[in-house]
Formats: structure tokens, C-alpha cells, sequence
């Protein structure tokens, strides 16, 4: 039988989700926990990867239960908390069809991006601070491009093993949460390695003035990533939703 879990986790401390040959990922300790409570080896498919250091309020993973009874999934759901660290939390697992797939059956992911211009010890860990004044008028122009291509190969981490660069962006744009505090929200079916890093880092680009939107077309259409703006620090960066 297979079943959904839906998760939160602080990416600080971690090498992203995808388990690593030499660092600790939230991948690899939601497996041993699975693992540990229900007495048998447990593989954990995910959504998809978040990068070192980027978080999750939303992360959906699957895996197959092979027991002669179902799960009790509230029991399970409280056993795992207290078996996992604080930075890792369950919110709910449920039964779902065997032909559900955590990663596959997805159709969008919400990503948000937090930005702020005037120094904050409070929102430091989780927000990056850029010391000049951004046209977040002009950066919104440039985001609205986005919608108009399919081909983000510019903004892909080189050398991935994925078959395709195509990603259909339905939604990109900035919006100020309180003065000097400003949050960006993409969502696409599907995201590249590092794309949403490189796409803040070239938007901020154009919000200074050193790239126009029409130079955000030419990078595009270049399919060069090394063409776009610096992949901009992971601490900022939440995956915030999935839908099925």
C-alpha cells in the first residue's frame, strides 16, 4: 500500500532533500525514521529536491508499506515527530492509489522568495538582505517574460541529468509584504535545478539597472546559463505548495 506524507523542514542545516554520499539530507532522515519505526527498509520518493540550505513549508513524499495491515497514520504521524529532529516536521499521511506518485503526479510547485533592503536581525536567517535600492516595478515587467517561454535552459544548473529543460511557468511576480520586505512567488509543473535562484538573481539584476527587460528575453533565448544573473543565497528560498 502506498502513502503520501506531507512535511515541513528548515533547510539550514541540511545538503537539500536528496540524499548525499557525504552530508546529511532530509531525505535520508525521514527514511531511517520510516525505517526504525516500522521495522523494515523504507524508501522515500519526494516531490523533488530543494538545493543545501533551501526550505520547505510544503515537501510531499511517498513510499510503499508492505505490512499485512494498514497504517495507523496518526499514530504514525506522532511517532515520527518524536522520533525526527525539530527542524523536520510531519503534518499528515494518508493512503493513496498505487499509481500516485509523489514527484510524477504533481502538476504544479509553488516556490516563494523573501528579499529584504534594510538590515534585520530578525529576518537575516531567512530573508536576503540587498544593501542598494531595487525597481521592483521593472522586476515585475521582466518576470511577466517569463510566462511567454518554455525553454529555461539559461537558468539551469549545468550538466543535470534531466531530459528536458521545458518548464510551463504559470504565475512569477513580486509583491512587498511590509516596507523594505518583498516576496516573490513562482509556480511552474516543474523546476530545474537552481532555476528559481537564477531567476531572483537575474530579475535583481534588471531591479538595479544593469539588465533590461528586454535583455531578460536575449538571456532566455540564449539557453546559456552563463547569460543569466548569480544564483542568489538558498537560505531565502521556500517551497511552499504542491498540487495534485
Amino acid at each position: 500500500m502506498r502513502y503520501f506524507i506531507t512535511l515541513s523542514y528548515d533547510g539550514t542545516c541540511y545538503h537539500g532533500w536528496q540524499i548525499q554520499p557525504n552530508g546529511d539530507s532530509v531525505q535520508q532522515r525521514l527514511q531511517e525514521a520510516l525505517s526504525a519505526l516500522l521495522r523494515q527498509p523504507i524508501e522515500v520518493v519526494g516531490a523533488g529536491r530543494t538545493d543545501a540550505g533551501v526550505h520547505a513549508r510544503m515537501m510531499v513524499a511517498h513510499f510503499d508499506w508492505e505490512g499485512k495491515e494498514p497504517l495507523d497514520p496518526a499514530h504514525l504521524v506522532y511517532s515520527l515527530n518524536k522520533f525526527l529532529p525539530p527542524d523536520i516536521a510531519v503534518q499528515d499521511i494518508r493512503p493513496v492509489p498505487n499509481d500516485m506518485h509523489a514527484r510524477f503526479s504533481a502538476t504544479s510547485r509553488t516556490y516563494h522568495y523573501f528579499i529584504h533592503t534594510c538590515k534585520d536581525p530578525f529576518i537575516s536567517a531567512y530573508s536576503w538582505q540587498v544593501p542598494y535600492k531595487l525597481d521592483f516595478a521593472r522586476m515585475n515587467e521582466a518576470a511577466k517574460v517569463l510566462l511567454e517561454y518554455k525553454d529555461f535552459t539559461s537558468f539551469s544548473k549545468v550538466g543535470t541529468d534531466v531530459k528536458t529543460n521545458f518548464c510551463d511557468i504559470k504565475e512569477a511576480y513580486w509583491e512587498e509584504e511590509a516596507p523594505g520586505r518583498w516576496r516573490f512567488t513562482i509556480t511552474a509543473n516543474r523546476f530545474l535545478r537552481n532555476m528559481v535562484r537564477a531567476i531572483v538573481g537575474t530579475l535583481v539584476e534588471v531591479g538595479r539597472g544593469k539588465l533590461t527587460v528586454e535583455d531578460v528575453r536575449r538571456i532566455i533565448e540564449a539557453k546559456d546559463r552563463q547569460r543569466a544573473g548569480e544564483s542568489v543565497p538558498g537560505k531565502a528560498l521556500f517551497l511552499v505548495d504542491i498540487k495534485y
